[in-house]
């Protein structure tokens, strides 16, 4: 059997590494959406499965336009109001 050495982050470490608080890491942790794993009081997380959280996470082109739907009916109205 081959052994596969894991690299731990603390949630300090992996909360820095997203970009967020601490608390939100719990948060995400709590609805399932990064895996963390509990020895005694102390949590850790697997630095291979935050970055695949990152890389999950990722924005395709395209899937925001529910975020700005009056900015795109603006710019082709000002565009009709140039033609």
């Amino acid at each position: 059997m081959a052994s596969v050495e894991i690299h731990w982050m603390s949630t300090g470490e992996a909360a820095r590494r997203l970009g967020v608080t601490v608390r939100t890491l719990y948060r995400l942790i709590d609805e399932g959406e990064v895996p963390a794993y509990k020895f005694g009081r102390v949590i850790r997380l697997q630095e291979h499965e935050v970055e695949e959280f990152i890389a999950h996470s990722r924005i395709e082109p395209g899937k925001l336009q529910h975020l700005y739907p009056d900015a795109r009916r603006e710019l082709s109205e000002a565009e009709s109001t140039y033609n």
